[in-house]
């Protein structure tokens, strides 16, 4: 019995279906259960898998205004400033960026009330020298994960 790609495809699988249970997992990639676990054990300690979480649709929870944050900030404040805003729940992602600007986050709120105070209080931190906000109208995408290539020769 060949293992080649078998972790990819173990990845793929679980994109398919995060809460797959081992033996069907194991019946899919046509290995043994203990294979399936020992190979997932090994993604989990290596960091390829960081965990299990449902997909939330934010906009079903009333979470419907998507905010795309552009900061420029103090040059070694960076770090600072990163952490701080990876701090408020809801900002769903923080980058650090090259560009005209240093940081992008991407915010979820309730309202553009909820955003308006956020974006206030973002604005009153000495550390941040510059902003430009841009309100999201529709997401085309979000959340997207893709399949692993696999080489099947």
């Amino acid at each position: 019995m060949t293992y080649e790609n078998l972790d990819a495809k173990l990845v793929n699988a679980l994109l398919g279906d995060g809460r797959a249970s081992l033996r069907s997992l194991a019946e899919d990639l046509n290995v043994s259960v203990t294979t399936v676990s020992n190979h997932l054990k090994d993604l989990e300690e290596s960091g390829v898998i960081e965990g299990y979480t449902p997909k939330v649709d934010y906009d079903a929870l009333g979470y419907d205004v998507t905010a795309i944050l552009q900061l420029k900030v103090e040059g070694n404040a960076l770090p600072a400033v990163t952490d701080r805003l990876r701090e408020h729940d809801q900002m769903i992602s923080v980058y650090e960026v090259t560009g005209d600007y240093d940081i992008i986050a991407v915010g979820k709120f309730s309202d553009t009330d909820g955003m308006n105070r956020q974006i206030k209080t973002l604005l009153n931190d000495p550390d941040i020298k510059e902003s430009n906000t841009s309100v999201v109208l529709n997401a085309a995408s979000e959340h997207e994960q893709f399949d692993l290539e696999i080489d099947d020769e």
